[in-house]
């Protein structure tokens, strides 16, 4: 979902970057985001921490969720910073507010879709860009609210989750993105 994110950014956004910057911070977000959980998940399940990529029984969340976390805040720190991608920052923020809330529910033996939670993340962050740059993005919000449909309704065909699982990861990923609307709507 971050990648997606960055990219619906630069779709959606009238931006100064030259595509040097673009590709840049792709590839950036992309090692961090990406790359890194990949390889912490395979030391985890090196190490017995983890048997599955769905990490299915809650008490394997918390050491990826924790990374993840501190992996965001790594990003927003270094290089997507509040006076360089406004909007990205944003993103970014409310996704780390979200894996935060996952953690802690996860200390809480409570489990929330992940997968339900990123793409809710996505999709209210491209609201936002579409509200901030008064762009109609109406059919690419139609098709992400499908894609939510269509994920939560393979996890619940799966019986990964229970539709409260569901509900908590949809506002997990919602609610963060809509309180940082303040602050750059």
């Amino acid at each position: 979902m971050p990648v997606f994110g960055v990219l619906f950014y630069f779709f959606l956004n009238e931006n100064y970057f030259i595509p040097a910057q673009k590709y840049l911070l792709l590839i950036q977000v992309s090692i961090i985001l990406i790359l890194i959980p990949i390889a912490i998940f395979y030391l985890l399940r090196t190490l017995g921490k983890a048997d599955s990529v769905m990490l299915s029984d809650v008490s394997q969340r918390k050491i990826p969720l924790a990374a993840q976390a501190i992996l965001i805040g790594l990003l927003i720190m270094q290089s997507i910073r509040v006076d360089i991608v406004p909007e990205l920052f944003f993103f970014f923020s409310g996704g780390f507010i979200s894996t935060v809330i996952a953690f802690i529910l996860a200390l809480a033996n409570t489990k929330a879709s992940l997968h339900q939670m990123g793409i809710s993340t996505l999709t209210f962050f491209v609201i936002g860009l579409s509200l901030h740059n008064h762009k109609n993005a109406i059919a690419i919000i139609a098709v992400l609210f499908l894609i939510n449909g269509l994920i939560a309704t393979s996890r619940l065909y799966m019986n990964a989750h229970s539709g409260k699982e569901l509900g908590m990861g949809f506002l997990a990923g919602m609610l963060p993105q809509i309180a940082l609307w303040y602050f750059w709507l």
